[in-house]
């Protein structure tokens, strides 16, 4: 019997269990935000404590031995991601956001896309140069804003020593376009 998101919440509840399949808390929304595009919502894992607890603490296990100094999260969904992750580690966190939306001096980056260019930026002492960093996203699909934050925390001398995301699209193939290790939690085929 395949039980509904909301039973198999209530039930991991109930049993407190610490182990839990991520996947399960992933709701899938076909057609969004664009028919043909099936889209994978973090909503209903961030909605469930024990099941948003337990992400966090893969994440954290998986990357605590790469010891870094900041995580930087890449607007909007990578900060739900990096900001607790960041406190779980002891480390700082910054934002990697569009044009105009970072108070102070920035730096911007700029990179193409499938279907035209973005610009990214970061404010500029967020990063002190050495410092080790792990950028991090809810999705690597393609991996061009990911490959893009990469670069720009290199720009103002950060040392990428990882990359992280909740879930991977191993058939976009986003990875490839990574040349630092890439840890994710969740992964689909098709």
């Amino acid at each position: 019997m395949r039980r509904t998101l909301e039973q198999r919440c209530a039930i991991s509840t109930r049993l407190n269990v610490r182990a839990m399949d991520i996947k399960d808390y992933i709701r899938h929304v076909p057609d969004f935000p664009k028919p043909g595009i099936l889209f994978y919502d973090i909503s209903t894992l961030l909605a469930h404590a024990g099941a948003w607890r337990e992400t966090v603490r893969q994440l954290a296990d998986i990357l605590a031995p790469a010891r870094p100094d900041v995580l930087v999260g890449i607007e909007s969904r990578g900060f739900l991601v990096a900001a607790p992750l960041a406190l779980a580690l002891g480390c700082g966190f910054v934002m990697v956001r569009k044009p105009g939306k970072l108070p102070g001096p920035t730096v911007p980056y700029s990179y193409d896309l499938e279907y035209g260019s973005d610009t990214i930026e970061i404010q500029t002492d967020a990063i002190k140069a050495g410092h080790r960093v792990i950028v991090l996203d809810d999705l690597l699909a393609t991996g061009g804003t990911l490959e893009a934050a990469i670069n720009l925390c290199r720009k103002v001398g950060g040392d990428v020593v990882a990359a992280a995301c909740i879930i991977e699209l191993n058939f976009l193939g986003g990875r490839k376009r990574i040349d630092v290790p890439v840890h994710s939690i969740v992964s689909y085929d098709a």
